[in-house]
């Protein structure tokens, strides 16, 4: 560690430059080779091409009507790629690349300056090649941006208190973890802040420094911090009175505290997720518990203590709630990579030694590399196929129905410029009741005014909207599609995927008496 008092040099622009080109290029390299997986990817990036379609930047949108389950970075930075870069899925994936490549420099960055180069190239090589933190770099959600934000914002925060301990200037840090808090809280809410602000503030009281949690009171920081977050919670409160309970009540802390959400997990989840994933590296990570102390284990306490409470305070938070996603855990990462890169350092360096740790790496990345390859060859469900038809048989104008489902990556995949009519039972209380795309939609539908909602149809409507224009176009469940709409099933279908079907649907061969829109058949 550096002495008290000493100037601390500064790092190599151009080595800096290299790094931060490295790790983008390596968790860019195989983004685009898979479909948009349903339902996350869809969700997300569908969100993202309505607002660049729309024009609307500052109100995310599903279906045309308002979708306020998260705040909006994600949908800026992904719609901005997809206006900069063209319709596809490697542009579709850049938020999520930015956010983690951000994560790991800043990793770099932090050990570089405060242990040593070895030790921030063999770090930030774990954790990049590491399968949790190299496939969720490739999927567009929000988890890894804002996984990428609190890692960040935590290690710019240790930078500050480091720097303030050892007489040297902290003051560029630590605003910079409030602007980049502030970023997190756009991505995914309160936890780009709350987090951080957990493992620092553990960190400080066990290691004895809690007389520094007044310095890292910032008042440059917080206005930076507010004039980041601010302005779109309250331009969306003033729009839709409800936002902000709705936003924060119902989306943060009914749903970290309630139950009936999907994917509910037992508490030790987490813990087995991170050790599955990292098998390559478990007898590195055994040899830390057996290894004697030695000169220099002061440095590594320090740095140690900050990644350890980092590290059980992450994953002791999201083991809290019932339901758990593995995304959540992501900002866990970076801690685990830095044990498994510090079993290797501090051990004396042997070509026995160098060789397994060669052959760990090249499992890891083989894991990484062939789960990519896997899933672009056998995607798990994915609508291109359907947006195909639709890009070479669809005129502009006709409508598209979905019935009992709703496709998130279709109007993507499709280029729909117009929201798609879904036809479901919203009126019923099971709506409210589950957790899943259905509820999604209705919950967007109370923010939307009464012409948005009209997409939201009854199934007694759907002849009705059908017979209102000459050419229709149905998707739904064929199965679904022969119990409740047999005239639709008799139809010749134009394709059909994993239970999935396309119709092609012409007012004129449908029995269009006694429908509000009868006169459209016979156009």
């Amino acid at each position: 560690m550096r002495a008290e008092g000493q100037v601390l040099p500064r790092l190599p622009t151009r080595e800096l430059w290299g790094v931060a080109a490295l790790i983008l290029g390596w968790l860019a390299l195989t983004a685009g080779w898979r479909s948009l997986a349903l339902p996350d990817e869809g969700r997300y990036v569908g969100v993202a091409w309505e607002m660049l379609r729309s024009g609307d930047w500052l109100t995310p949108t599903l279906d045309g009507m308002p979708f306020f389950h998260k705040p909006p970075l994600f949908y800026w930075i992904t719609a901005g790629a997809l206006k900069l870069f063209g319709m596809h899925e490697w542009a579709a994936r850049v938020a999520s690349v930015l956010g983690a490549t951000l994560g790991a420099f800043a990793l770099y960055v932090f050990l570089r300056r405060w242990r040593s180069q070895r030790m921030a190239r063999w770090t930030v090589a774990v954790l990049c090649v590491q399968p949790l933190f190299f496939i969720g770099a490739q999927f567009a959600n929000l988890d890894m941006l804002v996984a990428g934000c609190i890692s960040a914002t935590i290690l710019l925060a240790a930078d500050a208190v480091l720097s303030m301990a050892h007489h040297a200037p902290s003051r560029s840090a630590l605003v910079g973890a409030y602007v980049v808090a502030g970023l997190g809280v756009l991505a995914k809410g309160l936890i780009g802040l709350v987090l951080p602000a957990l493992v620092i503030g553990v960190w400080l009281v066990i290691s004895g420094r809690w007389r520094l949690l007044l310095r890292l009171c910032s008042l440059p920081g917080a206005a930076l911090f507010l004039m980041i977050t601010a302005p779109w919670f309250i331009a969306e409160q003033q729009r839709f009175p409800d936002f902000l309970h709705y936003f924060f009540v119902v989306q943060h802390f009914q749903r970290f505290a309630g139950g009936g959400f999907n994917n509910v997990q037992p508490f030790w989840f987490y813990p087995a997720l991170l050790l599955l994933l990292s098998l390559p590296w478990l007898p590195w990570l055994t040899s830390l518990l057996r290894r004697q102390r030695q000169p220099g284990d002061a440095e590594r306490d320090e740095i140690g203590g900050l990644m350890l409470v980092w590290l059980v305070c992450i994953v002791g938070f999201f083991s809290l709630p019932q339901s758990k996603l593995v995304g959540y855990v992501l900002p866990a990462v970076p801690p685990l990579a830095y044990f498994i890169g510090d079993s290797f350092v501090f051990r004396p360096p042997r070509p026995r030694l160098l060789f397994w740790w060669r052959v760990s790496l090249a499992l890891t990345v083989l894991v990484s590399l062939g789960t990519i390859a896997y899933l672009a060859r056998h995607p798990l469900k994915t609508s291109q196929g359907f947006a195909d038809v639709l890009n070479r048989q669809r005129l502009a104008g006709e409508k598209v129905f979905m019935l009992r489902q709703y496709a998130y990556d279709l109007p993507f995949h499709a280029r729909l410029t117009d929201p798609v009519t879904i036809v479901d039972d919203w009126r019923s209380p099971s709506v409210q009741a589950s957790d899943n795309w259905r509820k999604e939609i209705a919950d967007a539908s109370q923010f939307a005014s009464p012409q948005d909602r009209q997409v939201l149809i009854e199934p007694a409507r759907l002849l009705d909207g059908l017979c209102a224009s000459p050419v229709s176009w149905v998707l739904g469940d064929a199965a679904v599609v022969r119990q409740e709409w047999p005239m639709l099933a008799e139809l010749p279908a134009l394709m059909s995927d994993k239970g999935r079907t396309l119709w092609r649907i012409e007012a004129k061969a449908l029995d269009c008496r006694g429908t509000p829109n009868a006169g459209s058949a016979d156009k």
